[in-house]
């Protein structure tokens, strides 16, 4: 059973963020007997819904047969309690149930730890009798863990407590490891996009149709939940990095994207973002302003932004020759094209799109340059960080012509052909 309330500040409509709830609960294999929702100004600070809702509830209960009520919100700790109370059920909100969900889908070590780790901070203060299973994992059968005279209580709150401490300790291991692999990455800067946009609008399905992967995409909500990254040959030969990451979603709040600091430190690297956009969902708009909200929230709404607007083979030529308008109704002002992932649709024009990007952030110049046969690293070095547009062969060396990043220019000064040497700065 699910229960909402709307709110006057709500962007989402009760009746849309109920249907995503209840897609979330499909993905854990929860079966939705029914929904309701009331408006008020805002939540019930004592029970969520009013007590005339919360009656109907109670009714709902013998005629629907229901065992669990989830919440499209986050309740607090006496909420919670109070409705276990007066329902005598089980009882979770929304930010449990997509724990549950990052919990079924992290699939590295680092995600795994970082899924426990949320929940261990989220349940700590909603502490009743529900930690004995940890001292099983502190091993030891909980011998010597619990002091006389300690309440259950006192004693769960403090094994959860050292849970906590171990797994930052862990994760803090896993971030120093990543942090070296980075820095190996940055001796050879190379550019990397991040693809971010809604949950299930297509990013892995994108990733897969450009690099040939094999990222697991499927029709469920955050089916990709760690970061994958892959190495991508724009159309001039330039190579960077395409990084797939966690979708976001309505109502989660920060503090769970946050716990996946592998995700964040890819978006907060990238040379730019590729939004992608699934144009055929009921709320598009909506997914597509929190998307915006959210980067806005993390603090990396300041990278350029290409918007893949996905799915354009389930339109009808009408709307397809109406892309302006949809792009007006999803908010949307920046660069974009129109793709399918899925078929593969338009994603040539896309990475041209990208690649023009690249150069207008970077600042590119055009070069010509004459690399000696014995500085063929250098020659690889133009191919991977600029543009060749020609290339040609003399006694004296490979003569390249096309564009390089201002950060590249002064590793060919000594080659630049006529008087452009006196130009670098």
């Amino acid at each position: 059973m699910l229960v909402a309330v709307e709110t006057h500040t709500q962007t989402w409509s009760a009746t849309d963020s109920l249907d995503e709830l209840a897609a979330l609960a499909e993905t854990v294999d929860v079966e939705v007997v029914g929904s309701v929702s009331q408006k008020l100004s805002h939540p019930h600070p004592g029970t969520f819904v009013g007590k005339g809702k919360l009656e109907e509830i109670k009714e709902l209960q013998e005629e629907l047969d229901y065992n669990l009520l989830m919440i499209d919100g986050e309740l607090t700790p006496a909420q919670q309690r109070n409705l276990e109370t007066a329902l005598e059920m089980k009882i979770i909100d929304r930010t449990a149930l997509i724990l549950d969900v990052f919990a079924r889908r992290a699939q590295t070590r680092e995600g795994r730890l970082q899924v426990e780790l949320a929940q261990l901070q989220y349940r700590l203060p909603r502490l009743t009798r529900m930690w004995s299973h940890l001292s099983r994992q502190a091993g030891g059968g909980g011998v010597g863990v619990r002091g006389p005279g300690e309440t259950q209580l006192e004693s769960d709150r403090r094994m959860a407590n050292q849970r906590i401490t171990f797994l930052k300790e862990q994760l803090l291991d896993v971030h120093a490891h990543r942090e070296r692999y980075r820095h190996q990455r940055q001796k050879a800067p190379i550019a990397v996009i991040s693809l971010v946009g809604y949950t299930n609008a297509g990013k892995s399905t994108l990733l897969n149709q450009i690099t040939g992967s094999d990222v697991l995409a499927e029709d469920k909500l955050f089916a990709t939940l760690d970061p994958t990254t892959r190495r991508v040959t724009l159309p001039s030969g330039r190579e960077v990095l395409l990084t797939d990451t966690v979708g976001f979603i309505n109502n989660l709040p920060t503090q769970l994207i946050a716990a996946f600091r592998a995700t964040l430190e890819e978006i907060e690297e990238a040379t730019m973002l590729v939004h992608v956009v699934d144009l055929t969902h009921p709320n598009a708009p909506e997914q597509t302003a929190t998307v915006h909200s959210t980067l806005e929230e993390l603090g990396v709404d300041d990278r350029p932004v290409l918007y893949a607007l996905n799915k354009i083979d389930a339109l009808t030529a009408d709307q397809r020759a109406q892309m302006d308008t949809v792009k007006q109704e999803l908010g949307i002002e920046g660069e974009s094209v129109a793709i399918s992932a899925s078929k593969g649709t338009n994603i040539d024009e896309l990475l041209v799109h990208i690649e023009n990007m690249l150069e207008r952030e970077e600042g590119f110049r055009q070069v010509s340059v004459t690399i000696p046969y014995d500085k063929s690293d250098l020659v690889e070095r133009f191919h991977t960080h600029g543009h060749v547009v020609d290339r040609d062969y003399t006694e004296a060396g490979t003569i390249l012509s096309g564009s390089l990043p201002h950060r590249e220019l002064s590793k060919f000064e000594a080659y630049l052909n006529g008087d452009e040497s006196a130009e670098i700065q």
